[in-house]
């Protein structure tokens, strides 16, 4: 029987990764988003991570106003006594601080936001700060400049990045949550737009690529060096393995662009589904269901990448 068009995708990835021959090489660097876990203090979430042998984090990116959000001294000596290290900041880009807004405010305050978070990330140890250029949970376009404006406002605090030696990630996400910037494609034109020495990464997120891309696999190969970050979770937005992802695949795929090396991260994330996935930050934690809910995808990953490795 002929193979289907993404089952050849498949076949031939898996070529290229035999091809590599890898002997004992360096894993995938494991880490979790924790703003999904809600109203949790960091301790907590910490202690998870620890017990599932997750080695670094992704924390919040909380700075949402000069008194709010982490302190770098105690949130390095809460990570530090559960063994964990910053992988990134997750960036959190709503209407109220959207780059691409037609309301100057909504701007500013992502410029302010930046501003705040940059430094902090700094501070403590972290390789990227995730950014998106229009607000997560405003599918609808405002007009046709709104991809211009999140540019020129980026710009605005580009050179932050390289002051601080942290890298700015672009995410793309699914149509159903932003305007615009939707696919790897998406990002590369839109940094190459921004054209800024701090804007020149890309933040990955499986489930909007399910959607986004032709074949993940294909588009992490695309990708290239440029990925930093990507997000992880099955088919369903939830744990991974209870859904339909081709897990090997994207392994394979990470392998053959070199992502097991340091400040390349795979970051689970799986928020659960539905539409737009900023409230989840807001929730009450049920720290019984999030703590199989680590366990589980952490280790069927690793249980993955083991299959993978030993072909």
């Amino acid at each position: 029987m002929k193979r289907q068009r993404f089952e050849e995708k498949n076949e031939q990835i898996k070529a290229q990764f035999k091809a590599l021959k890898l002997k004992k090489p360096h894993r995938l660097n494991l880490a979790w988003s924790n703003w999904g876990f809600g109203m949790e203090r960091l301790q907590d979430s910490a202690k998870r991570l620890e017990k599932a042998q997750v080695p670094f984090i992704e924390l919040h990116g909380n700075h949402y106003g000069s008194d709010l959000g982490y302190r770098p001294a105690e949130t390095l000596t809460i990570l530090g006594d559960h063994g964990l290290k910053v992988a990134g900041i997750c960036g959190m880009f709503s209407t109220h601080n959207d780059l691409s807004s037609n309301q100057a405010f909504s701007r500013q305050a992502a410029v302010d936001y930046l501003k705040r978070e940059i430094p902090f990330a700094a501070l403590v140890g972290a390789s990227y700060l995730l950014v998106v250029p229009g607000a997560v949970g405003r599918p609808q376009a405002y007009d046709a400049l709104e991809f211009d404006r999140s540019v020129e406002t980026l710009q605005l605090v580009a050179d932050w990045f390289v002051r601080h030696k942290v890298r700015a990630a672009i995410e793309p996400i699914r149509a159903a949550e932003v305007s615009f910037c939707h696919s790897i494609a998406d990002a590369q034109r839109y940094i190459r737009a921004v054209n800024r020495a701090g804007v020149r990464h890309i933040n990955g997120d499986l489930y909007h690529m399910q959607v986004g891309e032709a074949h993940i696999g294909t588009a992490l190969l695309a990708a290239g060096s440029a990925l930093t970050n990507l997000h992880c979770a099955d088919s369903n937005r939830c744990a991974l393995g209870d859904g339909a992802m081709d897990v090997d695949t994207i392994i394979r795929a990470l392998y053959l662009i070199g992502y097991n090396a340091p400040g390349k991260f795979v970051t689970f994330e799986p928020l659960g589904p539905g539409g737009d996935p900023y409230p989840a930050m807001y929730g009450k934690p049920n720290r019984a269901k999030l703590d199989q809910l680590v366990l589980t995808s952490i280790r069927y990953f690793r249980e993955r990448e083991n299959a993978v490795l030993s072909e």
